[in-house]
């Protein structure tokens, strides 16, 4: 089997913050900001997992994840369209860039793993990477490649498909993948990261020496700061499946 890694969700590059953990170990996943503002999905209407049940409410639309945002940031982002991808009810994924490219690789029985950047809210906890979920891969592949029954069967629920003009302007290199039933969401969030700094000494996320015992060390590429699919070595890709399935 093949085992693959990519960081998706909201960071303080692209959204300006971190997703919340908590002090239980749980989180919310937060996805990016939408810059084409084509989804009515917004900060401001759409309700987390949690529902701000571990904050007080900030906003007038009460438990939605504008809560999460300082108040200095609310009224900007109140109404910005939310590019939610991955999502988790029917567990579809999609990307147009070259990056991600690779990805159309996957095949049944392969599994995609998501993680992300979080940072403490209801307790002191610095910024890190936590893994936050997982695909079974059911099948991937080239938009245009898939027959047209077969995108509105699968994947219908996915941010690129349910925008039909940006489909049809992406779909010769959007990479669509879409995972069984046997997906998660995770419960509880997984540190992966421990700080190193790059060649001009800035700090950097790397993966952990902890974790580099399930996932390998991608061949010497460890850091998981804002970087491409980090494939899993063929020796630790069963391992590091077995790891993810028996995440809370």
């Amino acid at each position: 089997m093949k085992t693959v890694m990519i960081r998706v969700g909201i960071d303080s590059g692209c959204g300006g913050i971190q997703g919340p953990l908590f002090l239980d170990g749980t989180f919310e996943y937060i996805p990016i900001p939408d810059d084409h503002v084509v989804d009515d999905r917004t900060y401001g209407n759409t309700k987390g997992r949690h529902s701000g049940s571990h904050i007080g409410y900030h906003s007038d639309n009460c438990g939605s994840l504008i809560d999460y945002f300082p108040l200095s940031r609310q009224s900007k982002m109140m109404d910005q369209s939310i590019h939610f991808d991955p999502e988790f009810e029917t567990y579809t994924y999609g990307d147009p860039t070259r990056p991600k490219s690779s990805l159309k690789k996957l095949e049944e029985g392969d599994m995609l793993i998501f993680f992300c950047g979080l940072e403490g809210l209801d307790f002191e906890c610095e910024p890190a990477i936590y893994l936050m979920g997982y695909f079974e891969v059911l099948t991937a592949g080239i938009a245009a490649n898939f027959e047209p029954d077969v995108i509105d069967n699968l994947f219908t629920k996915n941010f690129h498909v349910m925008h039909r003009d940006r489909f049809n302007e992406q779909k010769d290199r959007l990479v669509l993948v879409k995972g069984s039933n046997e997906s998660r969401l995770l419960k509880k969030a997984v540190l992966i990261s421990t700080m190193d700094r790059d060649k001009a000494g800035r700090p950097l996320k790397i993966l952990s020496p902890e974790m580099r015992k399930t996932f390998g060390d991608f061949h010497g590429h460890l850091a998981i700061q804002r970087s491409p699919p980090r494939w899993v070595d063929s020796l630790f890709a069963e391992k590091a499946a077995e790891f993810m399935r028996s995440c809370d």
